[in-house]
């Protein structure tokens, strides 16, 4: 069984957690481990040969290809990288043409990398009934037996009764709350979780009856891989021409071998601010704290601190969480309304939903402690045996401060060796490098002075993580 995990999306229903550069499939919002950790962990439990594939993004490759190294490096079985968000449909596509080369009958569990399954023992009794009817051509669908009269997922509406599955009746969308209440009186509707189980040919076979331009495009772009350190690049221009769709419209709506598998283990897709208070244990008064909270008079709250004490005085159903760089503060009730939020501070040109204060790179993170008019001072953490670009700045100049650790710095025909409380200076228009060539991260602060101090003033001439 080859467990593919999409991992493309930006997460911003849970801003300011969840930003577009660093989502919340790569943070432990539900326990210690990222929701994209536990993704992986439930491929691989399913049994001891079970592989893991990933389908992300540029902005999320070194990310997900971390975690891939750290739980499954000798069970993974490739990246490949999107040039294009397409929907599920073609991103799944890509993952049975690839599978189907080595045995077109191998078996893919499709699971987004977002979602949170407190049962694992009943997700791997409901996958174990779901590989019989799928080796046996069937498409299976995991429905989730519902709790309460949701109006925010679409519903699968279950037929006849089999072996373990039943035929799906049909696909419906997110219905109203008059709706929902009787969809789970009537106890044959599921909520849809967008998880599926079928044989690689199966899903192409079908999705070529139904959608043969998604298949042309996707086998086109496959066609013209190519292979970039631990990562597949399908073929940019196939790609891009590839209908927008996802499988529920283009294959599992309109197939005649759709079934559902019911499933009742916790799940949640962690799509609102509400969904994650419903998931997590409360306290007598129906709030969840996480981090440096005081409460006094608060109840059906979701309080969130990363870092400063929070203290909440006199409300109700509220959501209040602190990142380094954003506060926010929601009636529980209005949370599914953040996004018009994010799209404010799209609008005026701010950088707080696409980055955190720490932004993550391959090579490490950095993160901003001051900044003023032609002046920035960041603190840059560089992971052992990584190294930066060979760059050059047009306008600013970098001072370096060794904190702790060892760095190797290529300045112009110059190599330095630096130790902790040494430093450097770049000056502007010089070409340079920085490496840690020890065993324990290189931490240091960064002082920029220029007239432009934008993260975009870089020219690489050698990178080892090909970034352009």
């Amino acid at each position: 069984m080859l467990a593919v995990i999409l991992s493309g999306g930006s997460g911003t229903r849970l801003w300011p957690l969840s930003r577009e550069a660093y989502p919340k499939q790569f943070l432990p919002v539900v326990s210690d481990d990222s929701l994209l950790a536990e993704t992986i962990e439930r491929g691989l439990m399913l049994d001891t040969s079970a592989r893991v594939m990933a389908i992300t993004n540029e902005d999320h490759r070194f990310v997900v290809a971390a975690q891939l190294h750290v739980q499954a490096s000798e069970r993974t079985a490739g990246i490949i990288l999107e040039p294009v968000g397409r929907n599920t449909a073609p991103a799944i596509a890509l993952a049975a043409l690839a599978a189907a080369e080595d045995n077109p009958e191998e078996l893919l569990l499709v699971m987004p990398s977002d979602h949170v399954l407190k049962n694992l023992t009943a997700f791997r009794e409901a996958v174990q009934k779901g590989a019989d009817a799928a080796r046996s051509g069937k498409l299976v669908t995991f429905g989730i037996v519902p709790s309460s009269p949701h109006t925010g997922y679409g519903y699968i509406k279950a037929g006849a009764k089999k072996n373990g599955y039943q035929d799906v009746a049909a696909f419906v969308e997110k219905p109203d709350e008059a709706t929902a209440e009787r969809y789970l009186g009537e106890g044959d509707y599921f909520w849809n979780s967008g998880m599926f189980l079928f044989r690689a040919d199966r899903y192409l076979q079908e999705l070529e009856t139904h959608q043969p331009g998604i298949l042309a495009a996707c086998r086109e772009a496959w066609e013209q891989r190519q292979a970039d350190m631990d990562f597949t690049r399908v073929g940019k221009a196939a790609f891009e021409s590839c209908p927008d769709d996802s499988i529920d419209y283009a294959v599992m709506e309109k197939t005649h071998d759709a079934v559902v598998v019911p499933l009742d283990a916790g799940w949640s897709d962690v799509g609102s601010w509400s969904a994650l208070w419903e998931i997590q244990p409360q306290d007598g008064q129906g709030n969840v704290c996480r981090g440096d909270v005081i409460t006094e008079d608060v109840s059906g709250s979701y309080i969130h601190s990363e870092g400063r004490l929070i203290a909440v005085l006199g409300v109700s159903d509220h959501v209040i969480v602190e990142t380094d760089d954003v506060v926010l503060v929601a009636d529980r009730n209005r949370v599914q309304d953040v996004k018009k939020l994010v799209a404010k501070v799209k609008a005026q040109g701010r950088l707080e939903h696409r980055f955190h204060k720490k932004v993550h790179r391959p090579w490490g993170t950095y993160e901003g402690i001051a900044m003023g008019e032609r002046f920035q001072v960041k603190r840059i953490t560089v992971n052992p045996g990584a190294s930066l670009s060979l760059q050059k700045h047009h306008h600013r100049a970098e001072h370096w401060v060794v904190v702790k650790g060892t760095a190797t710095v290529n300045r112009g025909e110059e190599t330095l060796l630096l130790t902790e409380d040494q430093s450097t200076y770049i000056p502007l228009g010089v070409t340079h490098r920085l490496t840690n060539p020890g065993v324990i991260p290189l931490e240091l602060i960064e002082v920029q002075t220029g007239s432009y101090l934008g993260e975009d003033d870089i020219v690489r001439f050698e990178d080892t993580y090909n970034r352009v």
